[in-house]
């Protein structure tokens, strides 16, 4: 299946999860369009101050890939920096925040998948 960038669904969230500002998600696929236990796989954008809330994951695990800018996230309880091209894996019960403390825009790519 191809599906154009026009096409795409685009949404923005304010204060997402108690974080601060907008974030922008840009949908790649949606929930109907799986045939797999995913639940979101999406194109996030963080204008710089902006963040998503510490968060918990159940029964679900999630990837962010980050393409774009740098931050600071919030990963079990664990402070680490982040830049293009890192990656985080958070689930089982686990929890994270993510927040754009760069000059520019930070956009990375998150998938939620399922548990059986």
């Amino acid at each position: 299946m191809i599906k154009r960038a026009e096409d795409r669904i685009t949404e923005i969230r304010e204060q997402m999860r108690g974080g601060k500002g907008k974030v922008e998600i840009t949908h790649i696929f949606t929930n109907e369009e799986f045939k797999g236990k995913a639940r979101l796989c999406a194109q996030i954008t963080l204008e710089p101050g902006c963040s998503i809330g510490l968060h918990e994951h159940v029964n679900e695990d999630e990837i962010f890939y980050f393409i774009k800018g740098e931050g600071r996230v919030i990963d079990n309880g664990k402070e680490y920096f982040i830049k293009a091209g890192d990656s985080l894996l958070t689930g089982g019960g686990d929890s994270h925040s993510v927040e754009n403390t760069g000059c520019e825009l930070l956009v990375f790519v998150a998938i939620i998948l399922l548990y059986q």
